[in-house]
C-alpha cells in the first residue's frame, strides 16, 4: 500500500441557513456554556438536516456535508462527483483549509495548491507576474524556485502579453489560465482543482487535462478533480467518490462512480417511465421495449448477443403519416458519447404510421458495445420538424463477452468490431 496523501475520518460541515441575526451570540454562549461547563454534546449539531437542496426543511442548519470518511493515496487521482450541492466544493475548501471543518479530522500530507474559484488567491491590484511570486511564496518556495518556473508558468499560460498587466483587467479565462498553470507548476504534492476548468476554452481544458496527467502519473503527484464533463472525469481520474445530499454514496473505480451518478440523474424512475422531452406533434412512442435473444424483455444484455428495440408509436391523427423522415434510437455512454445509432435513413427504409397503434422493431445481431452502462434515446421527425423525442428511454446494462468467445476485451474498448489475427 503507497503512502497515505489525504485523509478524512468522520469529516461533517454545518452551516446555518438564512441571515445571521444578533441571536447567533446567544448560541454561541450556551453551546460554550453547554460544551465546556457542563460537557455536553453541543446541542446545535444534533438538529442540522440532510443537505437536500430540492426539499423545505425545518431546521435552521444544514450539514452540507456529514460524516465523510476516506484515504486517498499519493499519486492517485480523485474524480468528485455530484449533483449541484452535493458537497463537492465544500469538500475541497475543506482540504484546502478555506474553511474548518464542524467535527471530524482531515490530514493532508504535501503542499497543497489550490484552484476553486476563479482568481483564487490572486490580488486584483498586482501584475500576473507578481501574483505567480506571491502564491509561490504562500506554498512556501523562494524566489529561486519559482523564478526556475516562471517561464514555464507564463508559457503554459498563454498570458505572456499580459502578465505585467494587474489581473484585475483579465478576462475570467484568462484568470483560470493563469491561475493553474501556477497550481501545477509550482510543484504542490496535492492539487486540488473544481470546475472552474469549463471557463476555459477547448485548447485550454484540453492542455490542462493533460498537464493534470503528467503531474500525477509522472511526478507521483495527487489530484482531486470536481466537473461536471463526465467525459473529462473518465478521461483524467483512476477512482471516483459520489456524493449525494452531503454524503458519501460511492467510493471506487472511476468507471462505477460515472454510472452510478448518471443512472441516478436519469429522468426516469423505477416503472420504466420516462420524460419527453417535447410536446409530441401528431405521433407520440407510447411503449419501449429492449428484448434479448430470445425474445424475453431485458434490462441487461450481452455483448455479442442479438438484441432488438421495439417501438410502439401512436398516431394520434385519422391519417396515414408518410412523411417520416428520422426514426432513430441512439445508445451513448451514461455521460452522453454516442456509440449507436440506429435509424431508418441508414438502411433506406421509409417508414410510415397508419392511424392508431404502429409497432417497430430494430433489431441488432451481435451487439457491439462491451461492459459498462449506456442510456438509450429515442428521436421521431417528418419533414416539418421533430414529432416525439425521449432523451432518455431506459438505461441498460451489457455485460459478459459473447462477441469475441474468448471472455477477455481490452477494459478500455466500448465499441467492438470482428477482426482476424494472421501472421505473414
Amino acid at each position: 500500500m503507497g503512502n497515505i496523501a489525504i485523509e478524512f475520518e468522520h469529516v461533517s460541515k454545518q452551516y446555518r441557513l438564512g441571515l445571521v441575526s444578533t441571536k447567533t451570540l446567544s448560541h454561541d454562549i450556551r453551546r460554550f456554556w453547554i460544551t465546556n461547563v457542563l460537557h455536553k454534546d453541543d446541542p446545535y449539531l444534533k438538529i442540522g438536516e440532510t443537505n437536500d437542496r430540492s426539499t423545505k426543511g425545518s431546521s435552521e442548519y444544514v450539514w452540507a456535508l456529514k460524516d465523510i470518511n476516506f484515504q486517498v493515496e499519493q499519486g492517485d487521482v480523485v474524480g468528485i462527483i455530484g449533483k449541484n450541492g452535493a458537497g463537492k466544493s465544500t469538500l475541497l475548501k475543506l482540504l484546502s483549509r478555506v474553511t474548518g471543518p464542524t467535527t471530524g479530522t482531515i490530514r493532508a500530507h504535501g503542499r497543497i495548491g489550490s484552484l476553486l474559484e476563479v482568481g483564487t488567491g490572486f490580488h486584483g491590484e498586482m501584475t500576473g507576474r507578481e501574483n505567480i511570486f506571491m502564491n509561490g511564496a504562500i506554498l512556501g518556495m523562494s524566489r529561486n524556485e519559482i523564478q526556475s518556473k516562471l517561464d514555464e508558468i507564463i508559457d503554459f499560460s498563454g498570458c505572456e502579453r499580459y502578465i505585467d498587466t494587474p489581473v484585475k483587467r483579465y478576462s475570467s479565462g484568462m484568470t483560470v489560465r493563469l491561475g493553474f498553470a501556477v497550481a501545477a507548476f509550482l510543484e504542490p504534492e496535492i492539487l486540488v482543482v473544481d470546475e472552474v476548468l469549463a471557463v476555459g476554452d477547448a485548447e485550454f481544458q484540453k492542455k490542462a487535462i493533460g498537464k493534470m496527467k503528467d503531474v500525477s502519473q509522472g511526478q507521483g503527484r495527487t489530484v482531486l478533480f470536481v466537473s461536471h464533463n463526465m467525459g473529462s472525469v473518465r478521461n483524467l481520474c483512476n477512482r471516483g467518490i459520489v456524493l449525494k445530499n452531503g454524503m458519501m454514496s460511492f467510493d471506487g473505480k472511476i468507471e462505477d462512480a460515472i454510472n452510478m451518478y448518471m443512472t441516478d440523474s436519469m429522468s426516469f424512475n423505477e416503472n420504466n417511465t420516462w420524460k419527453h422531452n417535447v410536446e409530441y406533434r401528431n405521433c407520440e412512442l407510447v411503449d419501449f421495449e429492449i428484448l434479448d435473444q430470445t425474445g424475453k424483455q431485458a434490462t441487461e444484455i450481452y455483448s455479442g448477443s442479438d438484441v432488438t428495440f421495439r417501438m410502439t408509436i401512436n398516431n394520434h391523427t385519422d391519417k396515414t403519416i408518410s412523411n417520416i423522415d428520422e426514426l432513430t434510437i441512439g445508445v451513448e455512454s451514461t455521460a452522453g458519447e454516442n456509440y449507436i445509432i440506429l435509424d431508418n435513413k441508414s438502411k433506406a427504409y421509409t417508414a410510415s404510421f397508419h392511424p392508431g397503434i404502429n409497432v417497430i422493431e430494430y433489431r441488432c445481431k451481435n451487439f457491439p458495445l462491451s461492459t459498462g452502462s449506456y442510456r438509450v434515446g429515442f428521436y421521431l421527425s417528418d419533414d416539418l420538424g421533430v414529432m416525439d423525442m425521449v432523451e432518455v428511454l431506459a438505461v441498460i446494462s451489457v455485460n459478459g463477452d459473447m462477441f469475441y468467445h474468448t471472455g477477455k476485451i481490452h477494459h478500455k474498448s466500448r465499441v467492438l468490431l470482428p477482426y482476424d489475427i494472421a501472421e505473414m
